[in-house]
This record gives C-alpha cells, sequence and structure tokens, in this order.
C-alpha cells in the first residue's frame, strides 16, 4: 500500500485517525504497515520568521504529491542555510520517496542537534517520535524502539509518544514492555478507546483473553463506531470458537471504516473463516 498519513502531532485526533490506526493494525495482526508517512509538518521552529515559516510550509505542501520536488526544494534551502526547517522538510520528502533508513536517520540527526538549546527540547522529542514511526516503515522496530526512547528520555508523559513505542515494543514481540507503556498511557488519558483497544491487541499476544476482552468491550462502550475494536474483538471471538460472533464483528468493522486497511484486515479474516467453513 501507499498510503499517506499523518506524522504530525498539531492535531492529536487527527493523528489518532490515521497514523496510529495503522500502527494499531500491526499489533492487531492485520493489514501491512503503510508504505510512506507524511504531513509530518511542525508548528513553529526556534528562530523562525514568517518568510521562513512560509518558505516551510510550502515545502511541506510540496511532500505530500511531488516529494521528489520537495527534496529538491528543501536542498537548495538547505545550501542557503535553511537549517532544521529544510531537513525536516526533506526528512519527510525522502519518506514519500520511500528512502525510510535516509530519512529517519536525518529527523535523528535534527532532533539530536535541537535537544542541545533547552527551548527546542520539546521539538526535538517531536522529532525523535517521528523517527521512530519511519523506522516502522522500514521494518526496523529495534531502531524505533531506540527512537521512541529518545523522545520520552525528553517528554516521559506525552501520552501520543508513549503510544507510539508501546507500538514499536509490540513490533519487536516485547509485549510485556508494550503492555507497560500501554498501562502508563491509560494512567495518562483515561478512557482512550484507542489505548484500550492496543491494550487488548498486547494483552491477546501475552495469551490473557479475559483481560483483552474486557479492554475491548470496554473501549467499544466508549467509542461504540471504533472500527479497530471490532476487528480485535472479532479475533478473539474467533480464538474462543465463536466464528458467529467473529463475523459479526468483522463486518461491523469494515462498514465502519470502508476503504481503509482496517476494511482490509477485517474482510481477509472473513473469507479466510469462509474458507474454513466450506
Amino acid at each position: 500500500m501507499n498510503v499517506m498519513t499523518p506524522l504530525g502531532r498539531n492535531k492529536a485526533t487527527a493523528r489518532r485517525g490515521a497514523a496510529v490506526l495503522a500502527l494499531a493494525l500491526l499489533l492487531l495482526g492485520g493489514a501491512p504497515f503503510p508504505a510512506s508517512a507524511q504531513q509530518g509538518q511542525i508548528q513553529s521552529f526556534p528562530e523562525q520568521n514568517l518568510e521562513e515559516a512560509k518558505q516551510y510550509a510550502a515545502c511541506m505542501v510540496l511532500t505530500k504529491d511531488h516529494p521528489q520536488d520537495a527534496y529538491d526544494s528543501a536542498g537548495a534551502w538547505l545550501a542557503k542555510n535553511g537549517g532544521p526547517p529544510a531537513q525536516h522538510c526533506q526528512a519527510v520528502a525522502l519518506v514519500g520517496l520511500g528512502r525510510y533508513t535516509e530519512a529517519a536517520q536525518m529527523l535523528q540527526t535534527v532532533a539530536g542537534e535541537l535537544a542541545k538549546t533547552d527551548s527546542s527540547r520539546t521539538l526535538a522529542a517531536q522529532l525523535y517520535d517521528q523517527a521512530g514511526q519511519v523506522w516502522l516503515l522500514e521494518g526496523d522496530a529495534a531502531q524505533a524502539v531506540a527512537a521512541s526512547n529518545a523522545a520520552l528520555g525528553i517528554a516521559p508523559n506525552d501520552v501520543e509518544m508513549v503510544i507510539d513505542r508501546a507500538v514499536a515494543l509490540g513490533a519487536a514481540e516485547r509485549w510485556w514492555d508494550a503492555l507497560d507503556d500501554l498501562n502508563h498511557a491509560n494512567e495518562l488519558a483515561p478512557k482512550r478507546a484507542d489505548i484500550l483497544v492496543l491494550r487488548a491487541s498486547a494483552y491477546r499476544y501475552v495469551n490473557s483473553t479475559e483481560l483483552a476482552l474486557a479492554d475491548v468491550n470496554q473501549a467499544l462502550t466508549l467509542d461504540p463506531k471504533n472500527a479497530e475494536g471490532y476487528l480485535e474483538r472479532g479475533i478473539l471471538k474467533d480464538a474462543a470458537g465463536d466464528k458467529n460472533g467473529a463475523r459479526t464483528d468483522w463486518v461491523q468493522a469494515a462498514q465502519l471504516a470502508p476503504n481503509t486497511p482496517t476494511a482490509e484486515a477485517a474482510q481477509g479474516r472473513i473469507e479466510k473463516l469462509d474458507l474454513k467453513t466450506e
């Protein structure tokens, strides 16, 4: 798949609605991770004037549909001392070009420089977090965890970053560590359905099915339209032998989130179920 999903942190709800829903599927064992992730626009960089802010915004717009043009534009800007904004735009363009290792390394380099200044440390944490997501695109869970560790070393109670590390830990099959992070996330932001669905997935992987079912049921009580919750509950029901219940939940997941990785994963499981019952 070649799905453009936001890495940015300026709208947490949008982020949860796109990037992390795809990330959740990695834990859920559903669809593959999206092949690129973009639009990670930072609201402001240190000492950035209005003209530079406009140039950065224009460069980031290019990354969406014309990553090569964005990469070239950012390179020219870097040659004129464009600094961290130009480097960040170039890194996001590299994601769009599928050059994930280079992108992640560039993000970490910029983050490392920003982390040296107290006023830029929060921004550095955001870039480390983005680097972690890009390492997941590359399929390198260990590097993703390392980048997330750096982010949380700066902002240990940022719930979005805690969730992102939990996903990276899940990708590394470190389920108990992922559960620790998801428990922390749940303490920081109680009654968030997305956190509960992720934790249900992690519980399933450590064979704590009762806890998994309790979490996913609570998630669906909080958010009856949570497609990922129905996908996860269907998996749990299928494992328990409730094929009809599993089918019902997967149909619901596909209907709630048409034309998404969630729907694709649900439909795939329905098809496998049908093959088993024929």
